[in-house]
């Protein structure tokens, strides 16, 4: 099976298209956790397929490290629009990839290397729109009595934490804190991750607001652990930050592997993604 390895903003996946490979769907979690690890396996938070798809051009179908199905990434979903333009798969610089259920719509940055002919350049960077954040706790889902669920409080081995919780197709809590680089994510990350309160888990982020237009976030992934980014972290992160009164509805969002544009239309209640797509390796096992 051939594979290709890309990440955004360090939100590392192995890319198989689903076009030429074909795999029985009982056997993918096993694969998955095998292709997965970072020691006996190629290493990634996950795989993703490329798919044929009959409401949009592509369907992205995400599995988590440890092989569970994921809805929606962001980086991810970056990744699938340049594999799909620089493999030849589509000459579009517009598409839609569906995920989950759900259709996004990517606008892509193609840049060409000077002086080659014929050159049809590579996707670098991605626009996404995320669709509209979800704030119905029922929808999330989280079980809580405020609706939004907003500056809520959540105990967490016997802490008390204020939480913010966002659907962009996949549930998040958001944390606001100081010294984010500090906290113990391996210890508190999985606490968040399996809390009573979130029935099909949850990603974590916890935020550091450093001015109404950049904050610093880190991120516990349901699933996986902590990975380098998140992109609908980090569109779950701005859509908090805005409700709390804490960022402006654009805003940077530094991570530990790199930064990502977000911006949210508050007009429209459309939120879009704005970042980077790397090829970082092909091969096949």
């Amino acid at each position: 099976m051939k594979f290709t390895k890309m990440h955004g903003c360090g939100n590392d996946y192995i890319y198989v298209n689903g076009f030429e490979e074909k795999v029985d769907s009982s056997e993918k979690p096993n694969l998955v956790r095998r292709l997965s690890h970072r020691k006996h396996g190629i290493g990634g938070d996950g795989v993703i397929f490329i798919n044929p798809s009959q409401t949009a051009d592509f369907e992205m179908e995400m599995y988590n490290a440890d092989g569970t199905r994921a809805e929606m990434c962001g980086n991810g979903i970056r990744c699938v629009a340049k594999y799909v333009y620089d493999k030849g798969l589509t000459d579009a610089r517009h598409i839609t990839v569906e995920s989950g259920g759900q259709v996004k719509e990517l606008d892509l940055t193609v840049e060409r290397n000077r002086g080659l002919s014929g050159d049809r350049g590579e996707v670098k960077m991605v626009r996404v729109n995320m669709g509209s954040p979800v704030l119905e706790p029922s929808a999330i889902p989280v079980q809580a009595k405020e609706n939004p669920v907003i500056h809520a409080p959540i105990l967490v081995d016997g802490k008390e934490y204020r939480m913010t919780c966002v659907s962009m197709g996949n549930p998040h809590a958001v944390i606001f804190a100081e010294r984010v680089e500090e906290i113990n994510l391996e210890k508190i990350g999985p606490l968040f991750e399996n809390h009573s309160r979130f029935p099909k888990r949850v990603n974590t982020e916890f935020v550091e607001v450093l001015d109404s237009r950049h904050c610093f976030l880190r991120v516990w992934e349901r699933g996986t652990g902590e990975t380098l980014a998140c992109g609908t972290g980090a569109c779950a992160a701005v859509t908090a930050g805005v409700l709390n009164g804490l960022t402006e509805p654009r805003a940077e969002v530094k991570m530990l592997g790199g930064e990502l544009l977000i911006e949210w239309d508050r007009e429209k209640d459309v939120i879009y993604m704005t970042g980077p797509a790397v090829t970082v390796f092909e091969g096949e096992v």
